[in-house]
């Protein structure tokens, strides 16, 4: 991986967008399954623990937060959004006000065929020397993911230190460049680089569903017909999302 940087004149004006939607996948037999699915997501993904996530990924990328906004939903999800600065550059004012996490969380148990699916949709928006790159392990780690989609997007103009324009101040191959091999070593993944754009996505889906995994309690078993059948329309959903495909 590259670590080439540009030398720049005085403020970096890019903007560098990460967003990141990760699905997670499961079966639920009944309403009761369905509702403690919902109840157990609104506790472990509340709007306060969206934040605290929200926090730490600030940290990891050395932002300093400003100012934080916090709502949890009726009946279910939650969103947080948290306006960052530059730690390098605190005496740039207004333009520090510019970068900004937000995550958004979406549950669905609607499917009639009892697929269960919990969505967290994350932006990272920075300028400045920020790399939101750099916090792509600690969000794998924080979510149980069967399906993930990265894409990261730089936009602007800035000045390199002899006055050219620059519109990309780091070289990038691949978003899996920045993660962790062995957090990605049991998914497929797809790469889609538009180098002269400056668009890259890197999509996950899990390879292997282990039964035990998308179950919530102990039912004729994961070979009975009907939960054989119930795991194929999960897998079925999956490789719709990873592939963008309608039902």
């Amino acid at each position: 991986m590259s670590r080439e940087r540009v030398s720049l004149q005085g403020f970096n004006n890019l903007t560098k967008t990460v967003n990141i939607n990760l699905f997670d996948f499961h079966v639920a037999r009944t309403d009761a399954e369905r509702r403690r699915y919902v109840a157990e997501l609104d506790e472990r993904f509340s709007a306060a623990a969206i934040t605290e996530i929200l926090r730490e990924i600030a940290r990891q990328i050395d932002a300093e937060v400003l100012s934080v906004s916090a709502q949890d939903y009726e009946p279910q999800g939650a969103s947080a959004l948290m306006l960052m600065s530059d730690r390098g550059h605190a005496s740039v004012g207004a333009h520090l006000t510019k970068s900004h996490l937000c995550a958004h969380t979406y549950p669905d148990c609607s499917d009639p065929k009892g697929v269960c699916t919990f969505r967290v949709d994350i932006e990272v928006a920075t300028c400045g020397t920020i790399a939101p790159l750099r916090a792509l392990d600690y969000l794998l780690r924080s979510f149980e993911n069967d399906v993930v989609i990265i894409d990261y997007i730089v936009r602007g103009v800035t000045r390199a230190a002899d006055g050219r324009r620059v519109h990309m101040d780091h070289t990038v191959r691949s978003i899996q460049d920045f993660i962790d091999p062995a957090l990605i070593a049991g998914y497929q993944r797809e790469d889609l680089v538009l180098q002269a754009e400056n668009i890259w996505q890197t999509k996950l889906m899990r390879s292997e569903l282990r039964p035990a995994d998308y179950f919530f309690a102990p039912g004729p078993g994961p070979q009975a017909p009907g939960d054989r059948a119930a795991l194929e329309h999960l897998r079925h959903d999956m490789v719709g999302t990873f592939y963008g495909s309608p039902d």
